[in-house]
C-alpha cells in the first residue's frame, strides 16, 4: 500500500516511478547548492531577506518541476509557459539579480536531470567568479565623481536655454539639459543637466558661479544613475 502513494492518478504500465531515496537525493542537493549560491550572493552586494531566500529555494523547486516532467513534451511545455508568467507577476530586478536567479535555475536543472556531479561543479565555479568579480570591483567606474546631475532654480526672467554655457563650458567636458520644469505656481523653471566634469575638485567652485548667477536659489547635485536603465 505505502509504494502506491508515490504514483500518479493517471500514470501508465509504462510510466517509471522516481524513486523516493533518488528523489530526497536531489532535493537535497538542490536545497543545499542553492543555500552556496544564496551566500555568494550576499557577498558585497545589497540584497533583502525575500530575495535570498527565493534564491535558496528556487533551484529545489525547479529541480522538483523537471524530475516530476520526467520527458513529457506537453507538461513540458505548460511549466515553461507558467515560469514565464511570472516575470510579468514582478517588479525589474537589476542585471545582478536576473543572473543570480538564471544560475539558480541552471543548478535546479542540472540537478533534476540527475547529475549531480555537473551540478556541483557548476555551482562552485559560478559562485566562484561571483564572489571574484565582487571582490575586484570588476567593470566598477573609476571616475564615477565626475559623472554628475545639476538640477539648477532659476527665476522666470532668465533665458534658461543658455544662461549656465558659459560656466559649463569653463568647468565641465560635456553637458545636456535634459529636462526644464516650472516650479512655485510657473514663477520659476527648474533645470536638470548630465555634466562631464573636468575636475571633481573644483564642484564647489562652479557652484559658487552657478549661485551668482540664479540669484542664490537652490541647487542640487547627485550622481548619475545608471541602474534605471539597467536592464
Amino acid at each position: 500500500m505505502f509504494e502506491y502513494i508515490f504514483t500518479g492518478l493517471f500514470d501508465s504500465e509504462m510510466t517509471t516511478v522516481i524513486p523516493i531515496v533518488d528523489f530526497l537525493l536531489c532535493l537535497g542537493f538542490s536545497i543545499v547548492l542553492g543555500l552556496i549560491m544564496a551566500f555568494a550572493y550576499m557577498y558585497r552586494t545589497r540584497y533583502t531577506k525575500s530575495f535570498v531566500i527565493t534564491l535558496a529555494l528556487l533551484p529545489a523547486v525547479v529541480c522538483v518541476v523537471i524530475m516530476l516532467v520526467n520527458g513529457n513534451v506537453g507538461t513540458g511545455v505548460a511549466v515553461a509557459g507558467a515560469f514565464s508568467l511570472v516575470r510579468f507577476r514582478s517588479v525589474p530586478g537589476t542585471a545582478k539579480e536576473i543572473c543570480a536567479l538564471f544560475l539558480a535555475m541552471g543548478m535546479g536543472l542540472i540537478t533534476g536531470m540527475g547529475y549531480l556531479g555537473f551540478a556541483t561543479i557548476f555551482t562552485m565555479i559560478m559562485c566562484l567568479m561571483f564572489v571574484f568579480y565582487n571582490s575586484f570591483d570588476f567593470a566598477s567606474k573609476k571616475n564615477a565623481s565626475i559623472y554628475k546631475v545639476f538640477t539648477i532654480t532659476i527665476p522666470e526672467d532668465l533665458d534658461y536655454s543658455d544662461v549656465f554655457d558659459d560656466i559649463f563650458k569653463e568647468y565641465t567636458c560635456d553637458y545636456d539639459l535634459i529636462r526644464v520644469k516650472t516650479t512655485n505656481m510657473g514663477s520659476m523653471f527648474r533645470l536638470t543637466y548630465q555634466v562631464i566634469l573636468r575636475d571633481a575638485k573644483k564642484e564647489k567652485e562652479m557652484i559658487d558661479k552657478i549661485r551668482c548667477r540664479n540669484g542664490n536659489l537652490e541647487i542640487t547635485v547627485s550622481k548619475q544613475e545608471s541602474s534605471v536603465s539597467e536592464l
